[in-house]
């Protein structure tokens, strides 16, 4: 695994659903808190934006092991897991701090964008350099 970045949330009373637990919409707004959290610590925003591009969410996936509650704290821990080319691999884990229980598993495949012709734009070597990874382009 590559080098996890931390974020975390208190499950607010806006999150819960009829089930009476954190509506599954929750934790991919949660997945986008994270990533951007990450990138801007890292500096992925700063570098992606003088690149003149951004970042798209193509697809998530989530699996679901047990519900967050009204206020549990959440921790979100993310890496990025590849890059390659236009796209990254970036994955998630959600855990109930109290406990440490796993509440969820998930991971988003993003797309760098060039901002000018919306088009896929190859990440640039000083992005790959930001992570502990290696770039599969």
């Amino acid at each position: 695994m590559a080098t996890p970045h931390h974020y975390e949330i208190d499950v607010p009373a806006s999150a819960i659903d009829a089930n009476g637990h954190a509506n599954n919409v929750e934790f991919v707004r949660w997945m986008q808190e994270a990533a951007i959290s990450h990138a801007d610590a890292s500096g992925c925003t700063k570098l992606t934006t003088d690149a003149g591009a951004t970042w798209v969410a193509r697809s998530h996936h989530i699996e679901y092991r047990r519900p967050a509650m009204l206020g549990d704290r959440v921790r979100v821990v993310t890496w990025v897991e590849n890059i390659r080319r236009s796209f990254s691999l970036r994955k998630y884990r959600f855990e109930r701090v109290a406990d440490g229980t796993v509440l969820a598993e998930g991971q988003t495949d993003w797309v760098h964008v060039d901002v000018a012709t919306g088009r896929p734009k190859s990440v640039p070597a000083e992005i790959v350099g930001l992570f502990d990874l290696k770039s599969e382009a």
